[in-house]
């Protein structure tokens, strides 16, 4: 493995941190927000699959409406090779949420485009579901 990179993001969204948490881990809503179907098993050590198995991965921490921390692999990552994801919520008053989002691990080399990727695929289509 070459290099990695750390990706440390944060968003404010306008709904409760248990409304995102259930958006983040509850297979129809993460289909409803990204428009593709997800397989999400909501327990601690339940695999995922997104994106049409693009992403893959399992649950490594579950605290509902606090935090979700996953093993996270990218579809052409080397085999068997995973980052760890955490997004942590935090209320923000007034039904809003600050989603404080890292991913350890990423290769170098597709750092730049994970980064965008969750700005474009997960936070502005979270947005635009909890705004609707």
């Amino acid at each position: 493995m070459s290099t990695t990179k750390t990706i440390r993001q944060s968003v404010m969204l306008p709904a409760a941190p248990n409304r995102v948490y259930g958006a983040l881990i509850d297979p129809k809503k993460h289909a409803r927000f990204t428009g593709t179907k997800a397989k999400i098993d909501g327990k601690i050590g339940g695999r995922f699959s997104c994106y049409g198995g693009y992403i893959t991965g399992v649950n490594l921490e579950l605290d509902p409406g606090k935090a979700i921390v996953q093993a996270w692999r990218s579809k052409g990552w080397p085999k068997g090779y995973y980052s760890i994801v955490t997004f942590k919520f935090a209320g923000a008053g007034r039904g809003k949420t600050k989603l404080t989002f890292t991913q350890v691990g990423v290769p170098a080399d597709d750092y730049r485009a994970k980064s965008s990727g969750w700005k474009q695929h997960y936070w502005v289509p979270l947005k635009a579901m909890f705004r609707d």
